[in-house]
């Protein structure tokens, strides 16, 4: 029987057992298409990585002996769209059965099941043998719950998974070394240099500008530093496991204007791509840790390991168990539109500036960048949840709608009313000034929340208080915030509220 196996650019997993055996009556299929490249604008990074990566898998398969078609993004005969492409193989190829890895994505898994369901030959979907977790594994854990704490669901998967764990008892005696994972970088610890691949993509950029397609951000055509192949991949793993790990968890949070890595990984295109699963990732890297247990302590691993097995687990099931309905909350009704400077990074707040500026130069920011400087600003500002979620699956090279969505929606905008975050992740400029070095050189105070030289931080986080006080009055994590607002004398306040009415309408000014 001739079968057609669909492999989807995010579904890059050499280790999938379906490349086990090659079978001549097999023949995969991969396609850059235009239905992907335009159902969100991208940055140039992005759609870079993700044809790069394909092609190397595609070349890979070949390689080891199996039957396999790939459509570039500028071939005549491509179809561009997902459901022409299938019927248009099944026809040429006389394929007999149509087979595909479950996506991560709800339109995809909506798609896929109305052509397979319109389809006149048998078809089936296979696991993508990726996850920890099934889809439906944490909807079923938190069963009659009415609170979905993350943190119920990590400890179960640690003791599941038996990972950093004595027997029933979690390595270093606590589950969570999260108060150890908030150091500022005030530059003590020399940070070795990201790894690059120093690819030259010059070539792969031409054809995406010659196929018409819409992307942002900037990139270095000759000095490609993502992995785009999975020997890659494991070479990034080693790196961090040798360079990085041991001062990972300490400047987890970290901020600091002349470093855009810090220690984080990189890891998260690679996975997110299944060039890397999560479990041969968490693996290396406690063995790593047991066998350097002498300078790496159990803080720094924790931290990294909470992030893949509890967060991104966690995340995932969030997704499913919500969508998709999540695609559409926004209890906050905020309604106001995404500043230009989101664009081009050109703002006077320095956080801001350099957050953004970052993610449009390496289609990249750390998880505080993401939450605590850019989504904090968009939810202080009230800015739709639709154009948030647009611009962070725009920007980033790890973004892929199962990811980024609950994260963006959920514990950023807090637009799913606390289904993920028990209370919304706002700040004022405190914070900020806390873990990063970025206020010192502001063109604002850090320190005044009204008057021409006041962070916009600290008067938009008042004027988010009061603006959603009513909403938040039953919620017992944010009563401090509210009793702290409730002791702003009026005049003060008066002051605080036209200032920020005043941010909100001019925010490109700022």
């Amino acid at each position: 029987m001739k079968k057609l196996r669909l492999i989807l650019g995010d579904q890059l997993n050499l280790q999938h057992s379906w490349f086990q055996d090659c079978d001549e009556n097999i023949i995969y299929v991969l396609a850059e298409m235009r239905q992907e490249t335009d159902y969100v604008k991208h940055h140039i990074q992005k759609v870079v990585a993700f044809f790069q990566s394909m092609r190397n898998f595609y070349t890979t398969i070949i390689e080891r002996g199996h039957q396999a078609i790939y459509f570039h993004i500028n071939d005549s005969e491509n179809p561009q769209d997902l459901e022409k492409l299938i019927l248009f193989c099944i026809e040429k190829y006389s394929v007999e059965k149509f087979e595909y890895q479950l996506p991560d994505e709800y339109r995809l898994d909506e798609q896929l099941r109305r052509i397979c369901s319109q389809l006149k030959m048998n078809s089936e979907a296979f696991d993508s043998e990726h996850f920890y977790t099934t889809r439906n594994e944490l909807s079923d854990f938190y069963e009659g719950k009415k609170l979905l704490l993350m943190e119920n669901f990590y400890r179960n998967m640690r003791k599941k998974h038996h990972i950093l764990m004595d027997g029933s008892t979690p390595v270093g005696n606590q589950w969570n070394f999260d108060a150890s994972n908030r150091k500022k970088y005030k530059g003590e610890v020399p940070i070795p240099a990201a790894k690059n691949f120093h690819a030259n993509v010059s070539t792969l950029v031409v054809q995406i500008n010659e196929a018409g397609i819409k992307t942002f951000g900037n990139i270095d055509e000759n000095n490609f530093s993502w992995p785009t192949s999975r020997e890659q991949s494991l070479a990034v793993l080693d790196y961090f496991c040798s360079h990085l790990l041991k001062h990972f968890g300490d400047y987890e949070d970290a901020m600091h204007t002349n470093e855009k890595f810090l220690f984080h990984s990189r890891l998260s295109f690679a996975m997110n791509s299944k060039m890397l699963s999560p479990k041969e990732v968490i693996n290396t890297v406690v063995s790593f840790y047991h066998a350097n247990e002498t300078y790496i302590s159990i803080s720094q691993v924790e931290g990294f390991v909470r992030q893949i097995l509890g967060w991104r687990e966690y995340i995932r099931g969030i997704y499913w168990k919500e969508m998709p309905n999540y695609s559409q909350m926004n209890v906050l009704n905020n309604t106001n539109k995404l500043p230009d400077f989101f664009w081009t990074g050109k703002t006077k707040m320095n956080c801001m500036s350099h957050a953004i500026n970052q993610s449009l130069d390496e289609a990249y920011a750390h998880h505080i960048q993401r939450l605590m400087v850019i989504g904090n600003f968009a939810l202080l500002t009230q800015i739709h949840p639709d154009e948030v979620d647009s611009w962070y699956l725009g920007v980033y090279i790890d973004a892929i709608e199962w990811v980024e969505m609950p994260n963006t929606r959920g514990m950023s905008q807090y637009a799913d009313g606390g289904i993920i975050a028990t209370k919304p992740y706002v700040s004022s400029g405190s914070y900020i000034n806390k873990m990063s070095n970025n206020c010192a050189k502001c063109h604002y105070n850090v320190k005044e929340k009204f008057g021409d030289k006041a962070c916009p931080f600290n008067t938009l986080y008042w004027n988010f208080l009061d603006e959603k006080k009513e909403y938040f009055k039953g919620n017992q994590r944010m009563a401090m915030m509210l009793n702290l607002l409730n002791k702003i004398n009026p005049e003060e306040m008066y002051k605080i509220k036209i200032k920020a009415n005043e941010i909100i309408e001019n925010m490109d000014s700022y």
